[in-house]
């Protein structure tokens, strides 16, 4: 029973969303409740239920998102990120173009969100792409990679810090071993697949791209932009922070949690929480790409309060995800799901990867299907005995697989490398599954030497 009401809802969460075009937040919502009821639920106790679904998946995001967009935009608009693009591609040289694209990506990805860092690196490649004479796709394509990645392996970004939030999962543990993930991944989807994409669809290699999809662009000049070693420890900073504290714990205390920790334990513990370290590295960025640049405090503040306007529908959105979330859990869905796959051997790894993928394709926001498949495996992780932060990964590779036309990351890419949808769903929505495969796999490997 629980299945056909589960199936239903995420029937009808697709059709509000697709067909009638409602507003994400409001489908989760409307779908919450209506699986409540559908669960045999009490009436009276579906609206504690999604309020604590939200209150909980909101407690410590809201300070970390807030904070991380603030960060990202602070770096975007003093230029830093410009400043790393372009000092890494002249130190890389036009033979390794592509490897320079991917690493500037990857630590201006760290900064900001998914959709803010390819609107911000697109103009960049195209300019580096006419420059060097080579086609705007083969610098598009690792660029892409290096900020899905980010995006579906490392916190501080949305979707794996939420997971990491409902499994119980150390943030800076998810980091490390997602920052292990990731290297073979980008290479492989990023450059290796270049490759196989331009033999599979020469067409779209040959395609200019269209600028005028981006709107009026901010422009840079390059001395008056930050150091490179300054945006770089900026955009860093959270990363650096929360590394810290996972490797002192890891040498120091062998990955456990001391009974009795001491002054050093617990200001290494502050420090890499993700809401204290993105609060810290959010001062040092009002700092390096503010005050220190002779920046005025209003208009500092005008940029921080612009971030987070940008944020606020993501941050809505999580939190019906969070209540759509808690509902399939008080409603029994995730204890029915253990129990069906209680004797499977097949391992929950793969299960929640799998889980993630169905409603990735179902959904389009590989976010909201982090954070429902986040709900469905909570039961089957704990029952397993799996390291969540491996849990986490897995969840949050199956969520990146086989973007299409239902996730607004086909659209972007399609637009500003002027595609045709089918040359997109050739290279976007084969690179994506690429990665989810190449991610997936990169976890069982880990699992079995951590």
């Amino acid at each position: 029973m629980e299945f056909i009401v589960l199936i239903v809802g995420i029937i009808l969460l697709l059709t509000l969303i697709i067909k009638f075009k409602f507003n994400t937040y409001v489908s989760l919502i409307v779908t919450s409740v209506v699986v409540g009821l559908g669960l045999g639920m009490p009436a009276s106790k579906i609206a504690d239920t999604i309020q604590n679904g939200i209150g909980s998946q909101l407690g410590e995001l809201a300070l970390v998102f807030g904070f991380g967009a603030m960060l990202g935009r602070l770096v975007a608009n003093a230029g830093g990120a410009y400043r790393i693009a372009h000092t890494l591609i002249n130190k890389f040289g036009r033979r390794f173009l592509q490897m320079a694209v991917v690493v500037a990506s990857f630590i201006i990805g760290i900064a900001l969100f998914f959709e803010v860092g390819i609107v911000l690196l697109v103009p960049i490649v195209f300019a580096i792409a006419t420059e060097a004479g080579v086609s705007v796709l083969a610098l598009g394509i690792p660029m892409a990679t290096a900020l899905s990645v980010t995006h579906g392996f490392l916190p501080p970004h949305p979707a794996p810090t939420a997971i990491a939030t409902v499994l119980n999962a150390n943030a800076g543990k998810v980091l490390l071993y997602g920052i292990i993930v990731a290297i073979p991944t980008v290479y492989v989807a990023g450059i290796l697949f270049t490759k196989i994409a331009r033999k599979m669809v020469p067409s779209a290699f040959e395609r200019t791209g269209n600028l005028k999809a981006l709107g009026p662009q901010k422009e840079f000049k390059l001395s008056e932009t930050p150091s490179f070693g300054m945006a770089v420890l900026t955009s860093l900073f959270p990363v650096i922070l929360m590394a810290i504290t996972t490797i002192y714990d890891l040498v120091v205390h062998n990955g456990v949690t001391p009974t009795h920790p001491n002054f050093l334990d617990n200001l290494i513990s502050f420090i890499g929480s993700p809401s204290i370290a993105m609060l810290i590295s959010l001062l040092f960025a009002i700092w390096s790409m503010g005050y220190h640049r002779n920046i005025p405090s209003g208009e500092i503040m005008n940029t921080l309060e612009d971030a987070v306007k940008s944020i606020a529908m993501l941050l809505l959105v999580i939190g019906g995800g969070g209540a759509f979330k808690q509902v399939l859990i008080d409603g029994g869905v995730g204890d029915a799901i253990k129990t069906a796959f209680a004797s499977s051997s097949i391992s929950p790894l793969i299960l929640g990867w799998l889980i993630a993928v169905i409603l990735r394709v179902a959904l389009g926001s590989a976010t909201v299907s982090a954070l429902t498949a986040a709900g469905l495996v909570l039961p089957l992780m704990q029952g397993a005995g799996i390291d969540p932060a491996l849990m986490v990964l897995s969840v949050g590779a199956g969520s990146l697989a086989a973007s299409h036309v239902n996730d607004s990351g086909f659209w972007m890419f399609k637009e500003y490398f002027d595609l045709t949808v089918k040359e997109t769903l050739l290279t976007w929505t084969m690179l994506e599954t690429v990665i989810s495969v190449v991610g997936l796999a990169g976890v069982l490997v880990l699992s079995l030497v951590v």
